[in-house]
């Protein structure tokens, strides 16, 4: 059921392969994707290494600052994944064995070496944690109060994803369309700022471009109302026409 009430959530990304620049993130597009269909906004990203004390102070601040809070990375089998340790420690919990994890570990791995002590470390949660089912590779997510703890690899935390899918409260979702032209930002800025102004509940953003030789923007019109939407997005192209640039919609 949706209503008019906006729900927030807050990306924790976690590694210090992200911060080194080895390894690029591909979490927060599919996420910011994934929670809009939900009805939820991700409104704040954090990339923390991989050091206990830094995860559970944002962690902390960043679950209480929003509806949910979603974590991705350090939950695989080596010594450096220490996520868990981390989120139980700023809960003040201990860190378990999950028997339903270890079930599924015990039947993903029977032919495949067995369940080792490294990879049992995957079956460890946050004392009082359920999981998020992982159809991939059988290693669950966990879900801890409004804390959803994914992997990393961007497959798997999508799996993850999707077995999440229609469980959360959320309210409307956002909807967009995007208007394209051959207009420096600096001609068409007191056209936006009018039309956003004009048009309540309409939130427009301008994204600079240089192609073809030229520069240029596409403009992104986005509200959860599809009526005002559409209206928000006719006054646009109207007033980009009225200033002589040609539009091409869905953009450049």
């Amino acid at each position: 059921m949706t209503s008019t009430r906006i729900y927030t959530a807050a990306l924790m990304v976690i590694g210090d392969e992200i911060l080194s620049g080895r390894t690029q993130d591909k979490n927060i597009a599919q996420l910011a994707t994934w929670l809009n269909v939900q009805g939820i906004r991700l409104k704040e990203v954090r990339v923390v290494a991989d050091d206990m004390a830094a995860i559970g102070e944002a962690l902390n601040s960043l679950r209480a600052a929003h509806n949910y809070l979603f974590t991705t990375g350090g939950i695989g089998p080596t010594h450096d994944d220490i996520t868990v340790d981390a989120v139980a420690a700023a809960l003040g919990v201990p860190v378990v064995v999950h028997p339903k994890a270890r079930a599924v570990l015990e039947g993903y791995y029977a032919a495949r070496g067995g369940l080792t002590d490294a990879r049992l470390r995957m079956a460890r949660v946050p004392e009082g944690a359920s999981l998020i089912e992982n159809r991939m590779s059988g290693a669950p997510g966990i879900r801890y109060d409004n804390i959803f703890i994914l992997a990393g690899v961007p497959h798997i935390a999508q799996m993850m994803l999707d077995a999440l899918t229609g469980t959360l409260e959320g309210g409307l979702p956002v909807l967009s369309r995007t208007v394209g032209a051959f207009a420096p930002e600096s001609e068409i800025a007191d056209l936006l700022r009018e039309t956003e102004r004009a048009h309540e509940g309409c939130q427009i953003g301008s994204y600079p471009f240089f192609n073809q030789g030229r520069v240029g923007a596409n403009f992104v019109c986005r509200s959860v109302d599809a009526t005002a939407l559409d209206a928000c997005v006719g006054a646009v192209t109207e007033g980009l026409k009225a200033l002589g640039y040609e539009t091409v919609e869905g953009g450049i």
